[in-house]
């Protein structure tokens, strides 16, 4: 009597198959199957993943607007994620203060693929040579990606060579810094 033990086995495997089929039509569950293989959303851009190129239009005197656009490249090799505004830093000596986002701009979530580039901008009035209370003297720019770790290791920086920033107030630059857009936007 051993078929009796048999006929219950393929029943249940036949009972679970049944379950676990989509033939409702049903939502699933934000993994794309592709041939067998299931792939999730990309993850966040790395500091440490992405290749970085700073070119500037230098405001020339006191009171003129400059620009500085980076450029990020995804050297990691897989897609990645980008989505709103760097979050960037000044820094002059030990003071460091935060630039703000530019009010009109719309981010939109960006997947850079390996080797794509993408740009933020950074827009700046030119402060007064030696006037610490309407200037910064910026030596630095410390800038991270959203989505990233909160400490410093995930920070990049580079030398601010354009001369100083003025100041909307002791705290604050007159400055603001555009979303991620893709290279040629």
């Amino acid at each position: 009597m051993r078929a009796l033990p048999i006929a219950v086995a393929v029943l249940a495997a036949a009972l679970t198959l049944t379950a676990c089929s989509d033939s409702d039509g049903g939502s699933d569950s934000g993994d794309k199957d592709t041939g067998g293989k299931k792939t999730s959303a990309s993850t966040a851009c790395k500091a440490d993943q992405v290749g970085t190129d700073v070119a500037a239009s230098e405001a020339p005197a006191a009171g003129d607007s400059g620009t500085v656009s980076v450029t990020l490249t995804n050297s990691s090799g897989a897609d990645c994620t980008l989505e709103g505004f760097p979050g960037v830093d000044l820094r002059a000596g030990s003071v460091s203060r935060t630039v703000p986002a530019e009010e009109a701009a719309q981010p939109e979530k960006l997947t850079v693929k390996p080797d794509e580039a993408v740009t933020f901008t950074i827009t700046y009035v030119r402060g007064a040579a030696g006037d610490t209370e309407k200037s910064a003297a910026v030596k630095t720019v410390k800038f991270s990606l959203p989505g990233a770790a909160d400490d410093t290791a995930d920070e990049l920086s580079f030398a601010w060579k354009y001369g100083e920033v003025a100041l909307r107030s002791k705290t604050e630059p007159d400055a603001s810094v555009t979303p991620f857009q893709r290279t040629g936007d």
